[in-house]
């Protein structure tokens, strides 16, 4: 059977302003555009970052909002970052995907084995150098992301028991998305003691919704807020007004059980799939790779951010997930 190719990718609007963030450029920690601030009370260190990749607004939005309200923590030490600042200087509205890194995926370098080799160099591996030292001293990491597609916002919990835990302390958003990662390399919250279930260190990520969308940006400030007090080292008073949402009616917990990798340009889904559709049967064909198909292979099978637009050989192009009784 021969297969249709799905229809050409929507060009979704820029609809939100990216800030000058320059200004924010000297840091205090030595570290471009960097700021620790402690309270000198007992508490954890919490690092809300954002910018992982250069084209994702929504956290530099709500990072910069933090830094400009004057937030203190009154407990323990707060971290406010932007990472891929190289990628983000880049943006082009004409080619809003081309900026997402320089050289390399700024989220696929994050093991001690690939940091501490000095035969490999690259934009982002020299930015993540730079952070590293502060990284090593979080407590509680948020890591403030978007998607390539149009679809509702989700936490990525990582694989852990204790990233399922602390997803459900926030309570919001309403997907959890439970997985390792992707073959590419480490993200950034599975550094470390984040993904080593003997440490007490703890991270999220946070997928806000579409790019640029004005929603992702209510999602940003919404899950900094509430990440900020359930750490304890802010009150309610101290945060921006407005930032918190109200709560959804559940949670739902979606395990990965495994990634769709393309092995060439040829790859083809078989509907205009966003993110978070589905399949009550097995077998189901979603997509073709190479012509052959790709199906659900159980039940209740769940796309976790399928999107062809960094489409090339070796890259994640959607992961399986299984829905959570």
């Amino acid at each position: 059977m021969t297969h249709q190719p799905t229809a050409p990718l929507e060009a979704y609007p820029v609809d939100v302003a990216f800030p000058d963030i320059r200004p924010y450029a000297a840091g205090n920690t030595g570290i471009p555009y960097l700021y620790t601030f402690d309270s000198g009370q007992p508490g954890p260190h919490v690092m809300v970052n954002a910018l992982t990749h250069g084209n994702e607004v929504c956290g530099a939005i709500a990072v910069k909002a933090l830094l400009d309200h004057g937030l203190r923590p009154r407990r323990g030490r707060l971290t406010l970052a932007f990472a891929n600042v190289d990628a983000y200087h880049r943006f082009d509205p004409a080619r809003p995907d081309a900026s997402r890194f320089v050289d390399q995926d700024f989220n696929r370098v994050w093991t001690a084995k690939v940091l501490d080799d000095t035969s490999l160099d690259s934009s982002e591996l020299r930015r993540a150098r730079a952070m590293r030292p502060v990284i090593d001293t979080v407590d509680l990491l948020l890591d403030l992301h978007s998607m390539h597609e149009k679809s509702r916002p989700l936490i990525v919990s990582g694989p852990l028991d204790k990233g399922i835990a602390l997803s459900r302390a926030l309570g919001a958003p309403a997907d959890v998305i439970v997985d390792a990662g992707h073959p590419e390399g480490r993200r950034m919250r599975d550094y470390d003691g984040f993904g080593d279930a003997a440490s007490p260190r703890n991270a999220l990520l946070i997928e806000c919704g579409q790019h640029w969308e004005p929603a992702a940006v209510t999602v940003a400030q919404d899950s900094s807020a509430r990440f900020l007090l359930h750490a304890g080292i802010v009150d309610a008073s101290d945060l921006p007004a407005g930032w918190l949402q109200p709560l959804p009616p559940a949670q739902r917990v979606v395990r990965v059980t495994e990634p769709v990798v393309a092995t060439s340009m040829d790859f083809r889904f078989a509907g205009p799939y966003t993110g978070l559709e589905t399949f009550t049967e097995a077998e189901t064909v979603i997509g073709w790779r190479d012509g052959a198909p790709v199906v659900t292979p159980y039940p209740d099978c769940v796309l976790v951010m399928p999107s062809l637009r960094q489409l090339r050989p070796g890259v994640t192009v959607v992961r399986l997930g299984r829905l959570e009784r």
